[in-house]
């Protein structure tokens, strides 16, 4: 694990102060595991698993997808059964991110970083994952996050905005203070309803909702931040 960089005693000069990151499909993507670890379970309990399903999994709590899951092949599960099925995924989901590299972290996403940091930007990041801090070490961005808001911090899956508003509070800043970055609809959805500005990754036919769409970080300056 790297050290965290030094703060800059700089401010930014827009009402922009903060950016709140999401983890999967806009720091590094991670979908094609969860679609395995899940598609693995799925195939346990005698039916298949889509990726077009794992799509409207994107933002959604492990529960609440483990939920999902046995709807979509109409089986049935008693809650403990429940817990030790989501253990069992998560166990294979992990074995996968412990094999993550910094090769796998998207395009233009270090040079984003360091550039919203240099600028004076306190960043956090705000994910429904409980294995972001995994992620982040192996991936070596952990260094760049003032704070981490993860899904053993929260218990409302976001289109709540809980989980950006602990970030805010975390940095102390207000939500009209924040940028959060997000590649779902829920995602942007629950930016919004916190009182923040969202910038979309991903379609803009999609995240209609977004300030600002664009196809990735490495399509975004610091520049597009003053102007929101």
């Amino acid at each position: 694990m790297q050290e965290k960089l030094s703060t800059f005693n700089i401010q930014p000069s827009t009402s922009i102060k903060a950016c709140l990151f999401d983890l999967d499909g806009v720091l590094v993507d991670t979908a094609v595991y969860h679609y395995q670890a899940w598609k693995r379970l799925a195939n346990t309990m005698g039916f298949d698993f889509t990726e077009e399903q794992n799509e409207q999994l994107k933002g959604v709590s492990r529960v609440e997808s483990l939920n999902k899951i046995l709807a979509w092949g109409n089986v049935q599960k008693t809650d403990a059964e429940k817990e030790e099925l989501a253990s069992l995924k998560n166990s294979w989901y992990v074995d996968m991110i412990t094999k993550m590299t910094p090769a796998e972290v998207l395009p233009g996403t270090v040079d984003f970083l360091t550039a919203i940091h240099q600028a004076g930007y306190k960043l956090a990041l705000g994910s429904a994952s409980k294995n972001s801090g995994i992620i982040l070490e192996r991936t070596n961005l952990d260094h760049f996050f003032d704070e981490i808001v993860d899904g053993n911090m929260v218990t409302k899956s976001k289109p709540d905005p809980e989980v950006f508003l602990k970030g805010a509070e975390l940095l102390g800043f207000k939500p009209d203070e924040c940028v959060v970055f997000e590649d779902a609809v829920a995602g942007v959805e629950a930016a919004k309803r916190g009182g923040m500005k969202a910038i979309g990754i991903g379609e803009k036919s999609v995240l209609t909702d977004a300030d600002l769409v664009v196809s990735g970080l490495d399509k975004l300056t610091v520049e597009d931040l003053e102007k929101l």
